[in-house]
């Protein structure tokens, strides 16, 4: 808008505060934003302008990077941002900066999975093979794996975060039972579901029916 004023119609930065009181713009910041524009043509910053990094250094920059990544042919020897900040002397939010601004990288939450040693790789090969020996290669699309999961209706309580305030001077005893005890049924109810596997795909979810023996007849 001021740089349409002063364009369009020549407005000085009294006339601009006068014409549009409602901006409550200030005088010297219209005089600044005007004596940028006349001397670059541009309402951006000089290059090298405005208050220097003192945080955000090449240094800093470069002690991070060797810190959120994990050590070459050393998987999982990654630091934290709590790690990080430990042990570089860098604000929490500083190092949050540079891991975003500077390095460009999010953060993705890790997935859970069975641990498999070198042994365990090779036991798998090894039934694998002998698994596929014994079907002719046209059947092999058509092998499929399932298994089953029971899901419980109980949600898990974490009695670390699940806390109770009360008045100081008040005794845990004169809090009322149903507030302090977390409770659940010794039977929960709880529901089974199914799903299979093969070359070709996954089938849809199959909830297995309550009191149901899950056998051959039944799959």
């Amino acid at each position: 808008m001021i740089k349409n004023y002063y364009y369009f119609k020549g407005k000085g930065a009294k006339t601009l505060i006068s014409e549009i009181p409602a901006k409550g713009w200030k005088k010297i910041t219209v005089n600044d934003f005007l004596k940028r524009l006349k001397e670059t043509g541009s309402r951006t910053r000089k290059s090298g302008s405005g208050r220097p990094s003192t945080v955000r250094t090449v240094l800093n920059i470069s002690a991070v990077n060797d810190r959120v990544f994990s050590q070459e042919d050393a998987p999982q020897t990654h630091r934290t941002t709590r790690q990080i900040v430990g042990e570089t002397g860098i604000y929490r939010s500083s190092v949050v900066r540079i891991i975003q601004d500077e390095l460009h990288l999010k953060c993705i939450k890790k997935s859970y999975a069975q641990e498999l040693t070198e042994a365990n790789c090779i036991t798998r090969l090894s039934h694998t093979k002998k698994l596929l020996s014994k079907f002719p290669e046209s059947a092999v699309d058509f092998i499929y794996f399932t298994d089953e999961k029971v899901f419980t209706v109980a949600l898990p309580v974490n009695l670390q975060n699940d806390c109770v305030y009360m008045l100081c001077g008040m005794k845990k005893r004169h809090i009322a039972d149903d507030h302090l005890l977390c409770t659940r049924p010794k039977f929960s109810k709880s529901v089974m579901v199914s799903v299979a596997v093969s070359k070709l795909g996954c089938t849809e979810l199959i909830f297995v029916e309550p009191v149901v023996k899950v056998d051959s007849a039944y799959y």
